[in-house]
């Protein structure tokens, strides 16, 4: 940022320019070829006038989101202001994107880079871009919960000393299901080795505003953080933000981003973010007090319930679990005989509730900006009525979520390594060249470049039956998977 003085965070430069726009009744003769809506009524009719309206090109007045210089600038700066950052970019492509650009920014082939193994699949993904090659850091485990949970201190400490000459350490701030490591110290180790500190924030975007928080990422001094706004921040999905520190060039990574990223920035998307972020600025704290005490009172009911664990605070224990993200309704289901997934699909299917995730053993309600009281009433009411008419036996159900990999090459070697598809049946022993895991959550069982082992055999197939969503490899149907030669 240019200097430290109060921006005016009650601004919105690029929702104020596009309503400038929109009473100007420009002709257009350049992209989008809807033309404002008119060439697909059927879309103007489903979106609405005032959206496809705004549905516009790149041009002066509205700046540029490859090299941004007016209203776009603009934004950038506030979404600093408001992030604590020294500069913030808009990124268009999910977080996704705005995860790929922070690693490629720090990394680039044959680079080492520590991060624990239950990163998203945009980690890895950025890998196999840069040729960076993982050092990864196994995730203690909660055995009842069967998660996996932070780093520790002496993990990240010893993978610093044993890797002197890596680049960067990514942390994930929080865990899908609420759990944070201690960042400020993980920060100060990378600085002290000479390394960047790399944070992946995607779900922690409300770190930033709300009170008795956990640390986000640029008050603990990281280098970089990638927050997901879509998520828990109100903007439409697909709108992301990357934050810098103080001692990253933005050019560079400006660049970086340009490689990936289109040339075609959504003015949908960014007038999201930026209208988001005034809200954040302006009532976040007040907003984010009612989600906490939402989740607060759901997780009373839903152990008052008997059977059901909805985890929290308590989980702390000042290292793998340095703090725990009150917003995330966590809930273990596997005492009922139930595996989260399955949770899931009745809550869906004859409840019509849909929640976040399930995996084996858990579900993840989500908890934001635009949840109610009455919605959460329902969801208690459902999982009590789940617990009368479905619990069984829990005996023979899987409880682990996290299986150790054992790595024999970087992903990016794999990856584009010379390959061969055999039935999955037969893969115990060959090293995988592809991608397996459940969405959600979007963790990797298997990398590029993991061996297979009978337990992760095991874990897939338990995982297809209890009906979690399978993706990754090339086969749809992950009845064969790709490994090397």
């Amino acid at each position: 940022m240019e200097e430290k003085k109060k921006y005016d965070q009650n601004r919105a430069p690029i929702y104020e320019a596009l309503q400038t726009f929109r009473h100007m009744r420009v002709v257009p003769f350049d992209v989008p070829g809807h033309k404002h809506g008119r060439g697909n009524p059927e879309l103007t009719a489903f979106l609405g006038e005032q959206c496809v309206s705004i549905d516009v090109n790149s041009m002066k007045p509205l700046d540029n989101l490859c090299h941004p210089v007016s209203v776009i600038r603009e934004a950038e700066i506030l979404t600093a202001d408001a992030f604590g950052a020294a500069h913030a970019f808009l990124m268009v492509g999910g977080t996704t994107s705005s995860v790929q650009s922070m690693v490629l920014s720090a990394c680039k082939r044959g680079d080492k880079i520590i991060m624990p193994r239950n990163v998203h699949r945009s980690v890895i993904n950025a890998l196999v871009l840069c040729g960076a090659v993982p050092v990864y850091v196994n995730p203690e485990v909660d055995r009842r919960l069967g998660i996996s949970l932070g780093m520790q201190r002496e993990q990240v400490a010893r993978a610093i000393a044993e890797n002197p000459d890596a680049v960067a350490v990514l942390v994930n701030n929080p865990t899908y299901y609420g759990i944070c490591s201690d960042l400020k110290a993980i920060v100060k180790m990378a600085h002290d080795a000479g390394m960047y500190c790399l944070v992946d924030e995607a779900h922690g975007t409300h770190f930033y505003f709300g009170e008795n928080m956990p640390l986000a990422a640029m008050k603990a001094g990281a280098d970089m953080a990638s927050v997901s706004m879509h998520k828990s921040g109100g903007s439409l999905t697909q709108s992301s933000l990357l934050l810098t520190g103080p001692g990253i060039n933005p050019g560079h990574v400006r660049q970086i981003i340009n490689l990936t990223q289109t040339t075609s920035g959504s003015y949908l998307l960014m007038s999201s973010l930026d209208i988001s972020r005034r809200n954040l600025a302006l009532r976040g704290r007040e907003v984010f007090a009612r989600v906490v005490a939402m989740a607060d009172y759901a997780r009373e009911e839903i152990n008052a319930i008997g059977g059901y664990y909805a985890f929290g605070r308590e989980l702390i224990n000042g290292n793998s679990v340095f703090d725990f993200d009150p917003t995330k309704l966590s809930v273990h289901t596997r005492d009922i005989g139930l595996a989260g997934i399955e949770v899931y699909d009745i809550l869906r299917d004859e409840y019509d509730i849909q929640i976040e995730f399930g995996d084996i053993g858990n579900i993840l309600a989500y908890l934001s900006i635009g949840d109610r009281p009455q919605e959460l009433e329902r969801l208690v009411s459902a999982l009590a009525e789940i617990h009368r008419r479905y619990q069984t036996d829990s005996s023979g159900l899987l409880s682990q979520e996290y299986i150790a990999p054992e790595v024999i090459t970087s992903p990016q070697e794999a990856f584009y390594a010379r390959k061969v598809s055999i039935p999955l049946e037969e893969s115990i022993g060959r090293v995988c060249s592809e991608f397996v895991m459940c969405y959600p959550p979007g963790i990797p069982i298997l990398a590029p470049g993991e061996r297979i082992t009978a337990e992760i055999l095991d874990y897939i197939r338990y995982a297809k039956v209890k009906g979690c969503s399978m993706t990754g490899p090339e086969d749809p149907e992950i009845l064969n998977i790709n490994v090397l030669q």
